[in-house]
């Protein structure tokens, strides 16, 4: 089975989603599962992952009853306030839908470049285990060493690594994006998505040798095994 393990929806809403600028006025309407399933189905994949794009539990139960109805979106990543005294009750009003897979936060965004060692944070964390329950990482090149640290304190946790940790191809560097990823890689409880990589290029320019070089050192670093692939549809 082919599955495209990140992908996103949502009802378009300027105040929800501010991140959608000009450059990308095209995304600026819903996007829903009836949208994706015939791309799907056109590049020969046979379902989907679909991961958060707004941090508020109501967009991951949305997300579970589309999951409900669309039997192609064979997995959620969803969000709960991983710092909330309340993290356990919020987990626990989810645990039972199969469909749920992962959590994750939008790590990138926040001020403290040391976010994920918040000793709140940190504690949320260490519940997902429990519940059988992966993390993604949504970081940029700049919070791989922060990343590394965070993932030794949970050997048995799963971690995804969303979008090689968005290197910076536009300009064409590899390090020290390169040195993190390698490091990363030398932890087994790590797996990395092949995905949004466009985004990361000039997008009316890119080329597939812009990008190869990246995936070279994501290959070398994590091994087939512990790669996935993923769109990242509708913003890629």
């Amino acid at each position: 089975m082919r599955i495209d393990a990140h992908q996103h929806f949502w009802v378009y809403a300027q105040r929800e989603y501010a991140w959608i600028d000009d450059s990308m006025a095209s995304r600026r309407r819903d996007f829903l599962p009836n949208d994706l399933k015939p791309e799907l189905e056109r590049h020969g994949f046979q379902g989907s992952v679909v991961v958060q794009a707004r941090q508020t539990l109501e967009e991951t139960r949305w997300f579970l009853e589309l999951a409900t109805d669309a039997s192609f979106i064979l997995g959620v990543v969803g969000w709960v306030d991983l710092r909330s005294p309340d993290v356990r009750s919020q987990l626990e009003a989810f645990a039972g839908n199969p469909k749920l897979v992962g959590i994750r936060h939008i790590a990138q965004s926040e001020p403290n470049d040391r976010f994920l060692l918040q000793p709140e944070f940190l504690r949320g964390i260490s519940l997902l285990e429990e519940f059988d329950l992966a993390y993604d990482i949504l970081i940029y090149p700049k919070h791989l060493p922060v990343a590394a640290e965070f993932v030794r304190r949970f050997p048995r946790q799963r971690f995804i690594l969303n979008h090689l940790a968005k290197p910076l191809i536009k300009s064409g560097k590899l390090r020290p994006w390169e040195r993190g990823m390698r490091e990363l890689g030398t932890l087994p409880n790590v797996f990395c998505q092949l995905s949004g990589l466009v985004t990361e290029d000039d997008w009316q320019n890119w080329k597939p040798e812009h990008i190869a070089p990246y995936m070279d050192v994501a290959f070398e670093s994590f091994g087939p095994s512990r790669l996935m692939i993923g769109s990242d549809w509708p913003v890629s």
